[in-house]
């Protein structure tokens, strides 16, 4: 799980990067399946990141 999870974050970085933002696995639980990122930059503050 956690290898298809770091393919998708490399395949969205670029579109994160060309608005001034980065994202960084942080946890993958292969039992509960939860993901737990960091949103660096510019997407760290948008109103949206609450919704990631």
């Amino acid at each position: 799980m956690r290898e298809q999870v770091e393919e998708t974050i490399e395949v969205i970085r670029p579109a994160l990067q060309a608005d001034g933002g980065d994202i960084e696995l942080k946890e993958v639980d292969e039992v509960t399946g939860i993901v737990t990122v960091t949103l660096i930059g510019a997407c760290g503050t948008c109103p949206a990141s609450t919704q990631t």
